[in-house]
């Protein structure tokens, strides 16, 4: 004997809502298999909910519901061969997306981790940094957690066609020389573009701050620098530390001493 199930059990059953199936009935979609003449109440079968599971998997897929409905209503089975193409070409769109997601998540989990083994330093300190090569955003860009979370996508997009010659550190900052300021990225792989800068080896004078300290520390280390008799630097940069999932600091780096100096 045939099994029916109520609105709100068949809703439950296929994972959607009672609304949703109204809506489905409404449009010619999914319709109950029977209606009870004097109450109203709406009855469906296995079969309606097979066909919602179908629905359901399919519009996973942001397959629009008009062309679900085709598929469905069709007897073509060319028709249904060519749904179905575009269907798994939606599921590899997906996959697709989903694995970049899951490359961000873990980008983001390994330079959490990594911040959290950093303690932040008071008052001024020196360190020695190797050569590093940056590449600047083509456009100004304010730091906010979208970014910092997912700045090397802005980055690869910049690049183009050059996109398989780059390859970048999980370090942002921003870089300020003269008027010109902008967020950068730090390169393990490039080939020379104009966007490109070099921060040259040698002794940088740095400070930790948080974000609402940025200005006021860097004007106190550029002071710092002038005191220890150093030449205004060429540029200034500020790396952004993360604190948090929504909050980050900076470690700012005004140039000393460039290693052709001290050889």
């Amino acid at each position: 004997m045939e099994k029916y199930f109520t609105i709100g059990e068949a809703a439950k059953l296929a994972n959607v809502t009672a609304e949703t199936l109204r809506h489905y009935d409404r449009i010619g979609l999914v319709s109950p298999c029977k209606v009870d003449q004097w109450t109203g109440y709406r009855y469906y079968s296995e079969q309606e909910l097979a066909r919602l599971k179908i629905i359901r998997a399919l519009k996973s897929l942001d397959l629009p519901l008009e062309e679900i409905g085709r598929m469905l209503a069709s007897a073509d089975l060319g028709e249904t061969v060519r749904f179905l193409n575009e269907a798994e070409r939606s599921a590899d769109e997906k996959i697709a997306e989903l694995q970049e997601m899951k490359e961000r998540i873990g980008r983001a989990r390994r330079f959490y981790e990594e911040e959290s083994a950093e303690v932040r330093r008071e008052g001024f300190y020196t360190q020695h940094l190797a050569q590093r090569v940056i590449l600047l955003s083509d456009r100004p860009l304010t730091p906010t957690v979208a970014d910092l979370l997912n700045y090397q996508r802005h980055f690869f997009a910049q690049v183009g066609e050059q996109r398989e010659k780059f390859a970048f550190e999980d370090v942002a900052g921003i870089y300020r020389a003269g008027e010109e300021e902008r967020m950068f990225a730090v390169c393990t792989k490039y080939v020379p573009r104009q966007d490109l800068r070099i921060l040259p080896a040698g002794t940088y004078l740095c400070a930790d701050c948080t974000q609402q300290e940025s200005e006021t520390a860097m004007r106190a280390l550029l002071a710092e620098a002038k005191g220890r008799g150093c030449p205004p630097p060429p540029f200034t940069v500020s790396i952004i530390v993360l604190a948090g999932v929504a909050q980050w600091g900076y470690r700012l780096e005004v140039p000393l001493r460039p290693q052709t100096d001290e050889q």
